[in-house]
């Protein structure tokens, strides 16, 4: 389907590259390594076996980990690749 100055495809090849950058950057996030805490790092609370022998490395308890998750920064959502919506503005 041909549709206006974009090439046969186009839409298909924009949805998957946000979908090959969405899956590098979760890729990317650091994962915990090396030896587990047993107390929280924040808290000093003690870790869960289970949540030790789960996550290696892990140094938060749950509830620290779930409110350093809560505060991530907002992405922006910019379109590198230039929808037609961006060149009429």
């Amino acid at each position: 389907m041909a549709g206006g100055w974009a090439k046969d495809g186009a839409v298909s090849e924009q949805i998957e590259a946000s979908i090959s950058d969405e899956l590098a950057r979760m890729k990317a996030q650091a994962r915990p390594t090396g030896e587990s805490l047993s107390h929280c790092a924040e808290c000093e609370e003690p870790i869960p076996e289970a949540r030790r022998a789960a996550l290696p490395g892990v140094k938060l308890c749950v509830d620290c980990a779930s409110q350093r998750d809560g505060r991530a920064a907002p992405r922006a959502g910019i379109n590198r690749r230039g929808s037609k919506d961006s060149q009429l503005k």
